[in-house]
């Protein structure tokens, strides 16, 4: 992943607002989607807002009725991997699906994965506690609970 791409998802995140906290149960999960950045968006009733469009990823900011994140999709496996292991230092939820992952709020992931199938996984946080969300605020390292 070019550092390009790692600073347009990590000012993607601040607009999603990072990790979220909460979530619930996703009920019944469809058959993993495939397909291209405009079909994924459409399967979710969004308009994709296109910020990287290049041969190995193309990333667009996304809102629908459950709430903004970002869509990728990526031209290789190892390419969707690797842009996942530097990405995920930015925390979020990160639904994973075949060469394409779709990252935001927890809740907002759990209400894509009813959509559009797939894996969740979560990232690490290593923002300071003023920039909202950050997952559990009482677990989460350098806030107490009180």
């Amino acid at each position: 992943m070019t550092r390009t791409g790692v600073a347009a998802l990590g000012a993607a995140l601040l607009l999603t607002g990072c990790a979220g906290g909460g979530g619930g149960d996703a009920g019944a999960v469809p058959e993993t989607a495939t397909g291209s950045l405009e079909h994924l968006a459409a399967e979710v009733r969004c308009e994709p807002d296109m910020q990287t469009d290049a041969d190995e990823l193309r990333q667009a900011i996304c809102e629908n009725d459950d709430g903004k994140f970002v869509l990728a999709t990526f031209a290789t496996d190892r390419g969707q991997r690797e842009w996942l292991n530097q990405a995920k230092d930015y925390g979020g939820s990160y639904l994973v699906g075949a060469k394409w992952v779709a990252v935001g709020e927890e809740e907002v992931v759990t209400a894509l994965r009813g959509r559009l199938g797939g894996t969740v996984e979560e990232g690490t946080s290593h923002h300071s506690g003023n920039s909202g969300g950050g997952g559990d605020e009482a677990t989460h390292s350098g806030h107490r609970s009180g």
